[in-house]
């Protein structure tokens, strides 16, 4: 199992759709939500996600064409 830490932006479109949910199970991924920001204009979230290598890239993909920004965090993370 491969794991990965994403900080995530999505407009405001995309707010109150169930997003995460949606590519946890499309992906067979586990979503572990470490820190979250959500306006009435854009969310962002720190997410820690684990899953087969693969099916990790599908789903950040999958996100990213819906609109979500996907970067990548490195550095100081809590364990």
């Amino acid at each position: 199992m491969a794991k990965k830490m994403v900080h995530l932006i999505f407009p405001q479109k995309l707010i109150k759709k169930p997003v995460i949910y949606t590519m946890s199970k499309k992906f067979n991924l586990i979503p572990n939500i470490r820190r979250a920001k959500v306006t009435e204009t854009i969310g962002e979230m720190s997410l820690e996600i684990e899953g087969q290598k693969d099916e990790l890239e599908k789903g950040l993909k999958y996100i990213a064409r819906l609109g979500v920004t996907v970067e990548p965090i490195v550095g100081d993370i809590i364990e």
